[in-house]
């Protein structure tokens, strides 16, 4: 049938002019919001490729099911050797968007380029090395021994691609048209994946915030909001189409930097922790539960008890670091009050409903807390340049615990924001990374959980639920897999 759109109300016109002009029909084309969008196609740098793949551009040799499988994807199988290393098989009859078929021999260079240049790409099983044993066999020598290959081929860090010249061809559902950083990409069906007659052409626009992201979807400008904030969702209530809530593997935590100053001390940053009340978060966002660790409960490596919130123990751990409650109601050592700057990123709306909470808390226990909003938290991150810092992560996208535990938490790690370092803890997570029986790897990923529940370089606040908004046009679309797989094989403008 043919759809057409009505023209995006003026943004003058605000949120509640859009709730009572319901937008009546859409066009073949879809538009999607997001307030994340990938900083740059080559999945050898930072975070871009699990953006390639969440966008529906890029695809991984093995991905996780809508039931938490790991299943194979470009790959039919994957078969350890006697010697360690593995043979695998890659599916038949696949191509890049350009109609290159998938050889061995292309995937092991781009996996090869990627693994050199990333270091997520070498956290679970360190650097490993791809080799074409024949055009659809791949042999993968790893540089830490692992019975968990499907798994490690399977985190956002592997992604397949090839290099033509300077341009980026990826196997997936929808190929780029036109990639505007930090704006949009503009993507066609890829003519070279099974049902692309079937898939629309597919806007992919990045709005700021998620206040933004709402007003764009009551006017019609967007047929797909993905990770509404909680409080637009009654205001959304009349216009056409629905709102979604689902439950995500991600966690929301709060990285503390403990390189100096008062967070360089344990009894500090406990007493941060000890003062969290979680229930109040959930509260404050009107959804999720509270974390009891690094994972979601549902995982068997979750750790199981409830986080304690103890403010008078958390008083107690301040007084005996030596910092004072004055008459004020602030803390102070040597004459200096205890003042810390709590910062979030409007990307994930939950953070920014957070930070009033968590200065309130921590006002009651005499901590000084003044809120900061960034734009670039992976900048903030990376130089360490925040006391306290809220984030959310995936931290178990192909269900192990393994990389999230070693990425993170790891003395030197390249993602180790918090600066923390603990002999022990590398001791551990290197017979973690070594350890092949199942049960054997849950008891170890739990013993580093209380490790880091000890040192508290990190307060792990809130396993969240998300919202997204669909058009009528996107009826039957159902949200998994958190946002690592946002636009998929099956996108479809509804009937």
């Amino acid at each position: 049938m043919t759809l057409f759109r009505l023209k995006p109300l003026l943004a003058a016109t605000a949120i509640c002019a859009a709730l009572v002009t319901p937008v009546a029909a859409y066009a073949e084309d879809l538009v999607i919001g997001q307030t994340f969008l990938a900083s740059g196609l080559d999945p050898a740098e930072g975070s871009n490729g699990w953006a390639v793949v969440s966008h529906g551009i890029a695809e991984q040799l093995f991905q996780v099911s809508r039931d938490g499988e790991v299943v194979p994807n470009l790959a039919a199988s994957a078969v350890q050797n006697a010697d360690g290393s593995w043979l695998v098989e890659l599916a038949a009859d696949r191509f890049f968007s350009d109609g290159t078929p998938v050889t061995a021999a292309a995937v092991a260079e781009a996996l090869n380029r990627t693994g050199a240049a990333n270091p997520s790409a070498r956290a679970t099983a360190g650097r490993m090395v791809f080799s074409a044993v024949d055009a659809a066999t791949l042999r993968v020598d790893t540089e830490q021994p692992t019975s968990i290959l499907p798994s490690i081929l399977a985190e956002w860090a592997f992604p397949v691609y090839r290099l033509e010249g300077e341009e980026i061809i990826f196997t997936g559902p929808f190929a780029v048209e036109a990639f505007e950083p930090g704006g949009s990409i503009e993507m066609v069906p890829n003519a070279h994946y099974a049902g692309a007659a079937d898939r629309p052409n597919v806007t992919l626009r990045r709005i700021g915030d998620g206040q933004s992201l709402a007003l764009a979807f009551a006017s019609g400008e967007v047929d797909m909001a993905f990770h509404l904030p909680v409080e637009t969702l009654p205001m959304l209530a009349g216009i056409e189409g629905e709102a979604k809530s689902f439950p995500v593997a991600y966690q929301y935590m709060m990285w503390m930097n403990t390189r100096a100053g008062a967070l360089a001390d344990v009894r500090v940053r406990r007493a941060i922790d000890l003062v969290v009340n979680r229930a109040d978060l959930v509260t404050a966002v009107q959804a999720g539960v509270p974390a009891t660790g690094a994972f979601a409960r549902s995982y068997p490596f979750a750790a199981t008890e409830d986080l304690p919130h103890d403010p008078e123990e958390a008083g107690a751990l301040l007084d005996a670091a030596g910092w004072q409650l004055g008459e004020d109601g602030l803390r102070r050592r040597d004459g200096v009050a205890l003042e810390l700057v709590l910062y979030a990123f409007p990307q994930r709306p939950d953070l920014l409903t957070f930070q009033p909470v968590l200065r309130g808390a921590l006002a009651e226990i005499g901590i000084s807390v003044r809120t900061q909003v960034t734009e670039n938290p992976n900048d903030v991150a990376t130089r360490g340049a925040f006391d306290l810092l809220l984030w959310a992560q995936h931290t178990a996208p192909a269900g192990d615990p393994g990389q999230f535990l070693s990425l993170f938490f790891e003395t030197g790690a390249a993602r180790n924001y918090t600066g923390w370092s603990n002999g022990d803890y590398d001791a551990l997570i290197a017979e973690l990374r070594a350890e092949s029986d199942p049960q054997a790897r849950i008891a170890l990923a739990l013993d580093a959980q209380e490790m880091i529940a000890a040192q508290a370089p990190v307060s792990f606040l809130v396993t969240p639920e998300w919202h997204v908004g669909l058009s009528p046009a996107l009826a039957g679309y159902e949200p998994w897999g958190s946002d690592y797989y946002v636009i998929r094989p099956d996108l479809r403008v509804a009937e």
